[in-house]
Formats: structure tokens, sequence, C-alpha cells
């Protein structure tokens, strides 16, 4: 029996750390089935070649439970959500979808009522998933992403394992991600953020902004706050993974913005997102009125 490769070990690690946290581990071979895979006994790519990038049938399920007044089949819901083109204009229209700011119609009352895909005010109420390999064909280009993260159905986060061996592991994961944009775009439209992990470094990113200056390291949360640690890549996949923490994310710290014409994606780098919690946190207080953020210059205080 063959021996693990280190990305295979690296792919393995985050997929326990996850489960440990609990989100919960589907098979390639059960992901492929939810997704409604052509199984007939063709080739790969011909059985992907009609899937869903979603597990069809959880994500109706939850769509029902959220939207009692919604009538439309399941087939209609995919479409629906298949109709955002895969581009950074359909990426921003599918946050919209995930952040309920999208609209279904009623016949029965003659109204738009807002969509809800995922429950923010009560998370528990979701179901979060994380399966491996996860396959996409689009009739010209294949690719597999290595660890990826569902949230009723919809994958919203990707991780991408590098070899630690290779010099520039990190640097070789982003060029895979970026490949992907322009090979199978599909994949982006759905998925928010990304990240890439050698189990040393653990960079972070949002889809469809592979620029360097944009993509940040992750570091370890401690009880004295954020600090910059080497390795551990445990503490990081289990406090950047943690459930509340992509629910805040996609839900509050992803910004579209233009700038010079053109749409641009941003995330809010670690200290900017704890900034605002502390800001919110702070406002809410009855006795203290006043309140004060320090940072240092170049730290990144300007949010997009």
């Amino acid at each position: 029996m063959p021996k693990p490769t280190e990305h295979k070990s690296v792919q393995s690690r985050i997929l326990q750390y996850a489960t440990d946290i609990e989100w919960v581990y589907i098979s390639r071979t059960e992901a492929e089935q939810r997704r409604e895979f052509n199984a007939k006994g063709i080739s790969s790519r011909e059985k992907a070649k009609n899937a869903s990038r979603f597990f069809n049938d959880i994500l109706y399920c939850k769509v029902k439970k959220f939207n009692p007044k919604f009538t439309e089949s399941k087939e209609e819901l995919i479409r629906m959500l298949n109709s955002p083109l895969p581009d950074i204009f359909g990426n921003r229209d599918f946050l919209r979808f995930i952040q309920g700011e999208k609209t279904y119609f009623n016949k029965e009352e003659n109204r738009e009522f807002n969509l809800i895909l995922i429950d923010f005010d009560h998370p528990e109420n979701n179901c979060y998933e994380v399966t491996e390999e996860y396959y996409l064909f689009n009739g010209r280009y294949a690719n597999r992403e290595d660890v990826v993260f569902l949230i009723n159905g919809i994958p919203v986060l990707v991780i991408e394992c590098k070899n630690a061996t290779k010099d520039e592991a990190i640097a070789i994961g982003v060029d895979q991600i970026r490949r992907y944009h322009s090979e199978t775009p599909e994949f982006f439209v759905p998925e928010q953020i990304f990240t890439v992990t050698e189990s040393i470094g653990f960079s972070y990113g949002v889809t469809w902004n592979t620029v360097k200056r944009n993509i940040f390291n992750w570091k370890s949360l401690t009880g004295e706050g954020i600090k910059e640690e080497i390795g551990n890549l445990e503490a990081k996949i289990k406090s950047f993974c943690a459930k509340q923490n992509i629910l805040d994310y996609i839900k509050k710290f992803i910004v579209f913005a233009e700038k010079d014409e053109e749409l641009n994606k941003y995330i809010l780098r670690q200290h900017q997102k704890t900034a605002v919690d502390k800001i919110i946190e702070r406002a809410h207080e009855k006795k203290k009125t006043r309140g004060l953020i320090w940072h240092t210059q170049g730290s990144g205080k300007p949010i997009p």
C-alpha cells in the first residue's frame, strides 16, 4: 500500500480538525451522489458534466424550512441559484443570495419575500459539512478542489493543500486557485473564501481576488488575543474554520467595491474583524460611552 503524500497528510489532518469542531465529514463518493453525478459507469468527466455544485436535497430541505411560503420545486430552486454568471458579478449576486437579500415570488400572496438560505440568527439550525476531492467538469476543463466546506449544501470555503517539502508551497497553492478561476470559474460562483496551507503557513483571501497584497496570514487566537505562530495547523483550522467565524465572514466581512470602474472584492483582515466586533460590543455597553481603537501606521486601519 503506497504511503500517503504530505499533501494528503495535510488534507486528512484538516478533515480531522474540522470534524473536531463539528463539521460533518461527507466522503467524496457520498458527495458526488448528493451532487447527482450520472452513475452509469461512464468516465468521471462525463459523470460530472451535468452535476450540481450543491447538495441539492439538503439545500432544498433547508429552504423549505426557512421559507414556509416558498412553493417552487427543487429543480426551480437550483435553476435560480445557477442563474448568476461565473464571474465576480455572479459571485456578488450569489453572496446576496447567501445573505438573504434576494427574493422569491409567492403567487398566493402576490408579493416578494426574502429568500433565506442560511440562518444567521440561529446558527444551530444550519447544516455544516465538509468534503474532499470536489470535482467539476465544465465541458472544457476539469479540476478538483482539495477540501470544501458547505453550509446547508452550499459550498462557501475551499482549502488548497500543498506539500510542505516544496519551496514556495503557499505561492504554488495560490497559483492553483488562480488557475481554477481561469479554467473552472463555476467553482467560484457560490464559494466566497479560499485558504492555502502546507501545514506551516495558513493564508486566506476571497475568491475573485488573488492579488498577493490581498491574501493574508491567519494567526492563532489565544486568550491574550491574536498571536503570530509558525505551524500549529490544528489551532488555525479550529479558529479560522469555526462555524461562527465562517458565518461572520460571509454575512458581514466580505466587501464588494468599485475602483477605477472595476468591481473588486475584499475580505477584512483578522485584526479589522476583531476591531469591528469590539466596536459593536462597546456600542452596546450601557455604562461605557467612549472607546479607542489604536493601530500602528500601515496596519490596515481603513476598511474597503
